[in-house]
């Protein structure tokens, strides 16, 4: 029992210092985006709504089971059982992804500015211009509108959920999941950085693409990163032969 608790206050601890750092960022303005954990006994938590995210303490945080039930909260250095606060209006998406994807521990959905641009745009990150983007991240898919909020959000990423660990939502922002909050945290980081590029690189006259051969040779350099094969049916990257009608 102790150890649970332990490790309990351990992942509250890295859900606000998550909070903090994305909010630095300008990833969560106000009290934009969530984030969410998955215990290793299926149970959830996640941050509350209305909450500024860089400002969490680890009482704030609630605890839900895998369905969206409310948990009453026992947190070291409080007295009984906290009363619990409101989930997000977003966490069925966490919850959706929870159960479409069971080697996911974590869940972060933001607001990073230029990727959230790409969304607003109706635009994929799925062109093949970076060489670490293919190989720590993959092909960024859009995900079709669904108002913010509802299950429609859950929905609308589920056929790309299983093919993808990141997910631009059109007209509203990112989300992103790994086997840790650590490494969903630094896919949204990736995510911001390669529309930044590609942004920049737009405005440069254009980013000249990895052709296939390349990127499959990038693919394949992912074991000596220490990184899991790709997904059953990974989002394929759009290549230089693909840009210039060739087949």
């Amino acid at each position: 029992m102790k150890a649970q608790v332990a490790t309990d206050l351990r992942h509250r601890r890295e859900i606000c210092a998550t909070g903090r750092a994305l909010r630095e960022l300008g990833f969560l303005p106000a009290a934009a985006g969530n984030l969410s954990v998955r215990l290793a006994d299926g149970r959830i938590l996640a941050t509350p709504s209305g909450a500024a995210k860089g400002e969490l303490t680890p009482g704030d945080l609630i605890l839900l089971w895998a369905d969206g039930a409310v948990l009453p909260s026992r947190v070291r250095g409080s007295r009984g059982n906290r009363r619990p606060g409101a989930p997000s209006s977003e966490i069925q998406m966490h919850l959706r992804i929870y159960s479409l994807r069971p080697d996911v521990r974590a869940v972060c959905h933001a607001h990073p500015p230029v990727a959230t641009g790409f969304a607003v745009a109706g635009r994929a990150l799925d062109r093949a211009a970076l060489g670490e983007t293919a190989i720590l991240l993959g092909a960024v898919p859009l995900a079709p509108y669904a108002a913010p909020g509802t299950a429609d959000v859950g929905e609308s990423i589920a056929p790309f959920a299983t093919r993808a660990n990141a997910v631009l939502l059109a007209n509203h922002g990112v989300v992103t999941f790994g086997e840790d909050l650590r490494t969903a945290a630094q896919r949204m980081e990736m995510v911001e950085h390669c529309a930044r590029v590609t942004l920049l690189a737009e405005l440069a006259g254009g980013a000249k693409l990895l052709t296939r051969a390349q990127v499959r040779t990038l693919l394949e350099s992912r074991p000596r990163y220490g990184l899991p094969p790709l997904l059953p049916g990974a989002i394929p990257w759009i290549a230089a032969e693909d840009e210039s009608g060739k087949q």
